[in-house]
């Protein structure tokens, strides 16, 4: 099976293609195209995402990064003839309303294509941005009314759940021999959670944030040190430089007896910090910065420690893009280690840890079985929670 997959969730443009070579629970796949574009630079002078540019920005790229992708997959061929018939232009332009770029685009190049050999478009429906993730969906849509392939809707932090999971073969990736229940911690600019996956596609969310998500929280930091975005690479940047014990902050929720977190108090002990010393040195900011760190991975370890023993954790797995920081991926593994516990800790490959469309096409691959949904209910959901997936 083929399956093309389309990720516009924030600020990362990415379509993917994979074949898959065999079904669950050894699901292997040869990965036909991978690309991915960033806004980064774009967002750098709001410091942070600003939605409704992030959303003109996915408009404008899809349509010439599918081309790329088509061509990297060897799946591109140009026809002389229009494979759209002209009843159908009509519902494209009202399924493509909001984005006209998007239509043009679409319509001034997709009929010249050959419909690619593609089985199934997965695309990101949540959570996410509602304005970004309604580009990516209304983009399957359109590609699957032309091409006459079904689309099944993909959580994104299910996407982050399952990348930690794979492993390279001679010919492309699999997912490896996977222990249920697993423990995922999940991190990332939007998101702070703990999910126990105790099946394929079944999950129960243990804790989360009660406000400012970890990846937030380093931005907001950063800001307040006067670095740019996005905040989480300076900030680890700066710890390495700095001497551990100069200052002391919080550990919101350490001791709490559930699993869920807080970062804000956090961020709002930097600030006061900072205010107090007025100026601050280069060496200060670093000091800072690596108390900050250290805070942050003590507080995401020592609950999932507890969270893998409360819950019988056969592996634990880390998704999102603070899943990156050197220091988080030391802490856990270390404290795991010394705490004597032989539960082995998965993190994902850096290409992978950032927002993609290749673990939306994983987590599609897992359920192949899944009926497809009626065009109609596949809808932005910006609050999407990863125990709904299979609902």
């Amino acid at each position: 099976m083929r399956i093309l997959s389309i990720e516009t969730s924030c600020d990362e443009t990415a379509i993917a293609i994979i074949e898959t070579t065999s079904d669950l629970p050894h699901c292997a796949f040869k990965i036909l195209a991978n690309q991915t574009l960033t806004q980064i630079e774009l967002h750098k002078q709001y410091g942070g995402v600003f939605p409704m540019m992030a959303k003109r920005e996915h408009a404008r790229t899809l349509v010439p990064l599918l081309k790329v992708a088509l061509k990297e997959a060897g799946l591109y061929k140009e026809t002389s003839r229009h494979v759209i018939e002209s009843p159908l232009r009509k519902e494209f332009e009202h399924m493509l309303l909001r984005e006209p770029e998007l239509y043009a685009q679409f319509i001034a190049d997709v009929p010249n294509w050959d419909p690619p050999q593609i089985d199934m478009i997965a695309v990101t429906s949540g959570p996410g941005l509602e304005p970004a993730l309604w580009v990516g969906i209304n983009f399957a849509k359109a590609l699957s009314l032309v091409w006459k392939t079904p689309v099944i809707p993909i959580n994104h932090m299910e996407g982050h759940m399952l990348t930690p999971l794979l492993e390279p073969t001679a010919d492309g990736m699999r997912l490896m021999e996977t222990l249920f229940p697993v423990l995922g911690l999940l991190v990332s600019g939007g998101h702070t959670e703990l999910v126990l996956m105790k099946t394929w596609g079944t999950y129960e969310l243990l804790g989360e944030t009660k406000d400012d998500a970890v990846g937030e929280a380093f931005d907001k930091v950063a800001r307040i040190l006067g670095l740019p975005y996005p905040g989480g690479p300076e900030i680890a940047r700066l710890a390495l430089l700095g001497t551990g014990g100069k200052y002391t902050l919080p550990r919101p929720m350490l001791h709490a007896e559930n699993f869920d977190f807080s970062f804000s108090g956090l961020k709002t002990a930097v600030l006061y910090l900072a205010k107090d010393i007025g100026v601050l040195s280069d060496e200060q900011k670093q000091d800072i910065a690596r108390e900050f760190e250290e805070a942050c991975a003590e507080v995401l370890t020592k609950k999932t420690r507890r969270a893998s023993e409360e819950y019988g954790a056969r592996m634990i797995v880390v998704g999102g893009g603070v899943s990156a920081n050197k220091r988080l991926r030391d802490t856990l593994v270390e404290t795991m280690r010394n705490e004597g516990s032989s539960v082995p800790v998965y993190f994902p490959g850096a290409t992978l840890s950032t927002d993609n469309a290749l673990m939306i096409a994983i987590a599609a691959a897992t359920r192949q079985g899944q009926k497809p949904q009626s065009l109609d209910h596949i809808i932005a959901n910006g609050n999407w929670r990863i125990t709904s997936v299979l609902t």
